[in-house]
């Protein structure tokens, strides 16, 4: 897989922090935010290839940040992380466009192996950040 640049948006810190170095060490460039509305800027400011987001968050939830990526990103991939309650809203973010979900904790193959997938989607439409 080329350098996929990877935003992961989740509002529990350790979680991500952790997620972030493991995706780092398999290859991906990372990049991080806590909130729906610093995912926003973050992405304003880098190509990022795959968004990884957490549906339930303060502030800006999971769909309405989804519902904002599409519309100012619409070439971004979105994997939602949902927990076993929240199935139903990663299923009407599948509806509004999100490449996919997973249910938390996601399993790391799991995780890397749809954010790949997610990537070559974006490969073949020509969409992919070019990365060094």
């Amino acid at each position: 897989m080329s350098k996929c640049r990877v935003l992961l948006v989740d509002d529990e810190e350790a979680y991500v922090e952790t997620l972030a170095k493991r995706l780092t060490r398999r290859g991906l460039t990372v990049f991080t935010a806590n909130r729906g509305e610093r995912a926003l800027e973050v992405l304003a400011g880098n190509p990022v290839d795959v968004v990884i987001l957490d549906m339930k968050m303060p502030g800006m939830d999971g769909i309405e940040t989804l519902t904002r990526i599409k519309r100012d990103h619409a070439d971004v991939e979105v994997i939602m992380l949902t927990g076993h309650a929240n199935v139903d809203a990663a299923i009407q973010g599948m509806e509004q466009g999100a490449f996919d979900y997973l249910m938390k904790p996601a399993e790391m193959d799991d995780l890397f192996y749809k954010i790949e997938d997610a990537h070559k989607k974006r490969v073949l439409a020509g969409h992919a950040a070019n990365c060094p």
